[in-house]
């Protein structure tokens, strides 16, 4: 049996408790795709544009930077800023986690994310699910499985052959998590882009979840392709040369959080996120694009999915047989996957790359004959061979350009 899984991959991190692995069953036709692990009320709160939406301002010292208008819906929660920072972020008590856009903060722990915090991955636990030869059957279009293609890795340095890529880390119920991401353009800034592009799953839990915390971006993590062992002892400059950035503002699709989950795999077509950084540590006043040098356009008219041609996905996959420390890359001719009729169709490719690769940049040549971002990780099978993402359209560029907007008055 070939079940499907999220992903993201699993760390031993300072969580308070590790819960069920974030693989779990996924059974039925409309849930036959399982993306998250976790499992609480999701809120409603939306911005004008529709998009599920959370924020807050962060200083890279000792100091907090919320806004009033956050603080006190804090309040509201009971919860407070400096207990916050010092471990209470740690309980994930359904009626304390937050799930409510307006009630998303994220505020720099500093040094939370060590270098050994970041490198000692675990596999993600193989759950139950629904065999994949189930996807076979007629689901709007879909095309015949891929023929596995084995993911390469990529030459060191990485910052020389794929800047715009890196690692998001993060917590959430059952662990410290981590996924991949990408750089991407910022219409309102252009050359100093803040924004990074990954998978919905790897900032909210969707439909019975929450915002995930902690979430940080890491540009060309272990930029020398040094194995897990040369890891060991390593400072956090070594690891991540081009510095820690973490979220000061998170979106995904409304439709990720309604219907995307554990048991709730429709989803899986608008599970995508953009998230705005800002430096841990001083940047000397630059930008993330400034920092690392390049930025992905996104391609929201990229051809359909039947013809958009080869796609390299891009990752850092983490589960056996791969360590989560070096970044890989697949190269394949898109197929169609269809979870329902009345859902987008997703782009599919033949790929070996596992847990950890989750939201890594998809890019294809796009409208205008360049190299664009045109889909992201999502979802896959246990037992490898695959990959699929969503196909980037209105909902997704609403996402995008409300972020954009958003900061387009600041630096």
């Amino acid at each position: 049996m070939r079940s499907i899984r999220p992903l993201f991959a699993a760390r031993r991190g300072r969580s308070t408790r590790r819960g069920p692995s974030p693989v779990l069953a996924a059974v039925g036709l409309a849930t036959a795709l399982a993306l998250t692990a976790t499992a609480c009320e999701s809120g409603d709160d939306t911005n004008a544009g529709g998009e599920a939406s959370a924020s807050a301002t962060t200083g890279g010292d000792d100091k907090i930077k919320i806004p009033d208008d956050i603080k006190d819906r804090l309040k509201e929660h009971g919860i407070d800023l400096d207990q916050w920072k010092g471990g209470a972020w740690k309980n994930w008590d359904k009626d304390d986690w937050l799930r409510e856009a307006g009630d998303f903060i994220n505020p720099i722990i500093k040094d939370l994310w060590d270098p050994d915090r970041m490198r000692e991955a675990e596999d993600p636990d193989q759950g139950k699910g629904v065999d994949d030869s189930d996807l076979a059957g007629d689901q709007g279009v879909t095309d015949p499985e891929p023929a596995p293609v084995e993911a390469q890795p990529v030459q060191a340095a990485y910052h020389d052959n794929a800047p715009e890529a890196g690692k998001v880390f993060f917590d959430s119920p059952e662990g410290t998590m981590v996924c991949s991401a990408t750089v991407v353009e910022d219409p309102a800034h252009p050359g100093k882009s803040n924004l990074v592009w990954t998978a919905g799953h790897c900032v909210h839990a969707g439909k019975k979840g929450g915002w995930y915390r902690n979430i940080a971006f890491v540009p060309s993590y272990n930029n020398d392709a040094k194995s897990a062992a040369e890891l060991q002892g390593v400072t956090k400059e070594q690891v991540a040369p081009y510095g820690v950035w973490w979220g000061d503002w998170a979106q995904t699709s409304d439709q990720w959080i309604e219907r995307g989950g554990a048991t709730g795999g429709q989803g899986a077509s608008y599970d995508f996120a953009v998230i705005h950084v800002t430096p841990e540590e001083g940047s000397g006043g630059k930008s993330l694009e400034e920092t690392v040098g390049s930025a992905l356009p996104v391609d929201f008219n990229a051809p359909a999915v039947s013809k958009v041609g080869d796609i390299t996905a891009t990752g850092y996959p983490a589960a056996k047989p791969f360590d989560g420390e070096t970044m890989y890359q697949c190269q394949d001719k898109a197929g169609r996957l269809s979870i329902a009729k009345a859902e987008p169709t997703m782009y599919r490719i033949g790929c070996t790359m596992t847990g950890g690769s989750s939201g890594g940049g998809w890019v294809a040549t796009g409208s205008n004959g360049k190299p664009a971002l045109v889909s992201n990780t999502s979802i896959g099978p246990v037992t490898v061979g695959w990959l699929a993402g969503p196909h980037l359209g209105k909902e997704a560029k609403g996402i995008y350009d409300a972020v954009s907007e958003k900061f387009a008055g600041k630096r």
